[in-house]
This record gives structure tokens, C-alpha cells and sequence, in this order.
């Protein structure tokens, strides 16, 4: 499924921030400006624009415009649902995504999973473990579980591109929400292995139960973080008393 208009503008210049091509403190182009270049509506543009500020990328100035906020750093965003490959392409990071398995399960296999999911214990679900590599190091791996049922003929080889990107465009599904934690824990002895060498021996865990727009969760994921290599980070605006 296509991204709205303002969505593409938004993940456009949320880019650009982030390459460094807008810097703290620089001024965006008017929304005129911005209007003509993407030739989209006023309403569109400022929609995009509402989106960056609500995500910290730019604060919104009476008679300056919109000021870049955003500060350069290793960091990852979790208040945004987006895929990995798409952090890739934003972020300029030029990870390499690696398969190390995947297979059909029955949720009974894995109760974590299946609590996270709400599911039948007999429930199939696709099972997939990947690296994400820089410079043949391991710094990142994915642990998923995707019901099988709600996303059918998932193979390897999307799974080494992007399956939100097959979920969305090959699929017609729209991914709404999800919920996360965090918290840092022990490496396994398959974690150990995949990292190979990792000082302090702890993951930076990030869990996530992933919705559809229907608000059935399809996706159970687990994210192993090297815990030396990233920060995760949030940006947070306090709400007005008009907006209480």
C-alpha cells in the first residue's frame, strides 16, 4: 500500500536532517516553497511539516518558519513503526541484512510469542533470525514471528529485503501501531556466538507486538541490540493547556 503524500515528504526531509543536508538551527524552505517543489496542496505540506515537529526533527516558529531541532547522533528512533531497511535508507547506516533461519513454527513452541500474539497454541507462525551487519560485524539481531495465517507465502528472500515493504505493496495490508519495551539483558549462547565478541556480554532488547489497522497483531518481534554500538532515543513534547 502507497505512503499518503505528506508521509513521503516527511520520511524526505526527516532524511535530510538526519544526513546532515538540514543542521541545528537551519531554516526549512517556506511552505510555498515546499508546496511547489513536491506540487502537492498547502494542507498536504503542513501536515508533513506537523509530523516532523511532533517527532522532534523541527520546531515550528511564528514568523521564522520551521527551525531544524534535530542533533546529530549513533541513535535509533522507537516511537516510530518503520522497517529496518528503511532506517537503512534514512539513516545512511548501510547496514547488510543477513538470513540466519527461518522455518515454520507451531506458537506452542514459543509461549512468549504466543502470549504476545493472543494466539491458539496450534497457531503456524513463520519464525525469522537476521543479522544486521556493518563491516561483517553483527551489531543487530532480529527475532521475529509472523503469523502465518494473516501473511501468507513470506519467503527468505523478502525476508533479506523488507517484508514490511511486501506486507504493504504485494500483501494490500496496512501496518498501524505497535507496543514496545525495553530493557537490557544476558546474551545467549546463540547471541554470543552471532555477536562473537560483545563487552559488556548484554543486549539492549527492545520487544515489540506489531497491528495491523484492524488491530490484530500480527508480528511478535525481539531486537538485539549490542549494547556498546547504540542509544535508543524519544523525543517528547509537553502538551499545552489548550491541548489537555
Amino acid at each position: 500500500m502507497n505512503r499518503n503524500k505528506y508521509q513521503m515528504i516527511y520520511q524526505d526531509i526527516s532524511g535530510q536532517i538526519i544526513k546532515g543536508e538540514y543542521q541545528f538551527h537551519d531554516q526549512l524552505p517556506s511552505e510555498n516553497l515546499l508546496v511547489k517543489k513536491y506540487n502537492v496542496s498547502r494542507e498536504t505540506v503542513r501536515k508533513a511539516l506537523n509530523l516532523l515537529q511532533m517527532n522532534g526533527y523541527i520546531q515550528k516558529l511564528k514568523g521564522k518558519g520551521s527551525v531544524v531541532i534535530y542533533q546529530e547522533g549513533t541513535n535509533l528512533p522507537i516511537s516510530q513503526l518503520v522497517s529496518f531497511q528503511e532506517i537503512n535508507t534514512t539513516l545512511g547506516i548501510d547496514y547488510q541484512t543477513q538470513v540466519e533461519s527461518f522455518k515454520l513454527v507451531r506458537a506452542a513452541e514459543h509461549p512468549l510469542a504466543q502470549k504476545a500474539l493472543n494466539i491458539e497454541e496450534d497457531t503456524v507462525l513463520y519464525e525469522v533470525i537476521r543479522t544486521r551487519r556493518k563491516n561483517q560485524r553483527v551489531n543487530i539481531i532480529d527475532i521475529d514471528y509472523f503469523i502465518a495465517e494473516l501473511i501468507p507465502d513470506l519467503t527468505a528472500e523478502i525476508a533479506e529485503q523488507s517484508i514490511y515493504a511486501f506486507i504493504e505493496n504485494k500483501l494490500q495490508l496496512n501496518i498501524s501501531f505497535s507496543n514496545k519495551a525495553i530493557t537490557f539483558e544476558p546474551m545467549t549462547d546463540l547471541e554470543l556466538q552471532l555477536f562473537e565478541e560483545a563487552v559488556p556480554p548484554y543486549a539492549a532488547t527492545v520487544r515489540s507486538v506489531v497491528h495491523l489497522a484492524n488491530a490484530v497483531p500480527f508480528q511478535y518481534n525481539v531486537s538485539k541490540h549490542r549494547a556498546s554500538e547504540f542509544r535508543f532515543v524519544d523525543f517528547s513534547r509537553r502538551m499545552s493547556e489548550v491541548d489537555k
